[in-house]
């Protein structure tokens, strides 16, 4: 008899579950889910970490470490999109692993994908609350200091906590109840207003390239690559490249993997697979468009910015807006300031947006309370209640944790769950050949073996405590798994039941 713990869920059942009472609702086009695609890209990545980056770790070089996280993203979209298109039901990757690698392996994956979402959420948060400051600080308003981070910030150098002399980050806990109640309303109205704000922060990120590239001094861009193209770990030692003074890698490869948290977010778009109008078309295109559209916007920009200002003297908290107060264009700090405010906030509720989609996958699956996770509102038809868990998770996470905990705990899950993503097309091509596939990942196998592997180098490029970090957090899921989901699951009751039938088929 077959482990029930690597147990796969047919196909035809997923395609069952889109059925009944609890289906979500399809409202969503193409153009919209390439908006949520885009509006969890475009936010963090492009007006806060390329800063860091470009001082810290790579310089003008930065331009290539977007080409190397974007060719990761791009291998692992198309292995999502072949998967979206044949079973367009909610949950992702933890659908996806369920129906190739096994029960165990889709609870890791499900469990990877709430570090996913909920924490960069509550990061996201954080970085909003930034952002508010500042904006506001503009026309010479200020939040009482109690309220305006965390209680406590951690160093990396030491490895020690600080107090902050705060309460609370305020601004965050604020912004995730707004989101939270906009996401309960409804799919359509929260799709509308994200299309609504990547349309303001496209329009700031245009003018940032076609204002900037004018004031591009190329002598700016040498050298190019004064850190080196490469900066490879392994477990925290560096194996090929520069150290820094904390022993961290150096270089243009170390600096994809710093970088790799601006492109999480289009993997939500196949989230929302059972709230397209036409998902085996309109996913795909959500997934490939967004990611294409994002990544050549990410190269313009980290030009521009290392063109107007030497890589040296780039800002790490504000780098855009003060790259043109560099040279004189004080006036967009207005429009800079308001496009990473619009970007930021798009990219929160996207990422809200999807945290109980995959919730409601497991829940349906037993993994999880269904009464809790599972419930869909009778009007909005939202999985309303895993939403304002979410909204309170996110929001006490984001006002109370400092930002460099919460960041770093994301780029390693999101990787974990793409290698596995790009695995799980390998296997399903085998064992499901006669499956109807209306997207294909083209030039097979080599797409998801060239995902696998750079997925691989990047997650080894990560600091050491990150991959503690990531233990800690599968030992708690397993813990969940073992004391609860496993007793709970639909699909080892049913095999059971079958089991257990005059005749019934050994499994």
């Amino acid at each position: 008899m077959a482990n029930p713990l690597f147990a796969r869920k047919p196909v035809k059942l997923l395609l069952e579950e889109m059925e009944g009472e609890n289906r979500l609702r399809r409202v969503l086009g193409p153009v919209q889910l390439s908006s949520l695609g885009i509006g969890a890209i475009i936010g963090t990545g492009i007006f806060v970490l390329t800063g860091v980056a470009a001082h810290d770790k790579t310089g003008p070089a930065l331009m290539l470490s977007f080409v190397v996280a974007g060719l990761a993203c791009v291998f692992a979209a198309l292995c999502y999109a072949e998967f979206a298109s044949m079973v367009p039901v909610a949950g992702s990757a933890y659908t996806y692993a369920y129906a190739t690698l096994g029960e165990l392996l889709a609870w890791i994956v499900g469990w990877d994908l709430v570090l996913e979402y909920a924490v960069a959420s509550a990061a996201v948060a954080h970085g909003w609350s930034h952002y508010f400051q500042d904006f506001i600080g503009i026309f010479g308003l200020k939040l009482p200091m109690v309220f305006t981070n965390a209680p406590f910030d951690f160093n990396p150098a030491t490895g020690t906590l600080s107090s902050t002399g705060t309460v609370l980050d305020l601004p965050a806990f604020a912004i995730a109840a707004i989101m939270t109640i906009i996401l309960v309303i409804g799919i359509k109205e929260s799709a509308s207003f994200n299309t609504a704000m990547v349309a303001v922060k496209l329009a700031v990120v245009f003018i940032v390239i076609g204002v900037g590239v004018f004031y591009i001094d190329p002598r700016n861009w040498r050298p190019f690559a004064p850190y080196g193209l490469s900066g490879i770990s392994f477990f925290g030692k560096t194996i090929l490249g520069q150290t820094g003074r904390g022993g961290e890698p150096l270089g243009m490869m170390a600096g994809a993997a710093t970088i790799f948290f601006a492109y999480i977010g289009f993997d939500s778009v196949s989230t929302h697979a059972e709230e397209a109008r036409n998902p085996r078309r309109d996913v795909p295109i959500g997934i490939i468009s967004s990611l294409i559209i994002c990544t050549v916007l990410y190269i313009a920009v980290s030009a521009i910015l290392t063109g107007m200002v030497p890589y040296d003297q780039i800002s790490i908290d504000a780098p855009v807006s003060n790259a043109f107060a560099h040279v004189g264009l004080t006036w967009a700090q207005f429009i800079v300031s308001l496009g990473a405010l619009t970007g930021i906030t798009s990219v929160l509720l996207v990422l809200m947006l999807s945290q109980p989609r995959v919730l409601l996958a497991m829940a349906r699956d037993r993994l999880i309370p269904e009464s809790f996770f599972g419930a869909v509102h009778d009007k909005f038809r939202t999985p309303w209640k895993s939403t304002i868990l979410t909204g309170i998770f996110v929001g006490v996470l984001g006002s109370f944790l400092p930002l460099r905990i919460l960041a770093e705990l994301v780029n390693i899950g999101t990787l974990l769950a793409f290698v596995i993503v790009c695995s799980a097309v390998l296997i399903m091509r085998k064992t499901h050949p006669e499956l109807h596939r209306p997207f294909r990942a083209p030039l097979f196998p080599f797409v998801p073996i060239a995902g696998i592997a750079i997925c691989l180098v990047l997650m080894f490029s990560l600091p050491a405590e990150n991959w503690l970090r990531l233990i800690v957090w599968l030992l708690i899921g397993f813990t969940i798994y073992f004391t609860y989901g496993k007793n709970h699951s639909a699909l080892r009751k049913a095999n059971q039941a079958v089991r257990d039938l005059p005749g019934g088929v050994r499994r």
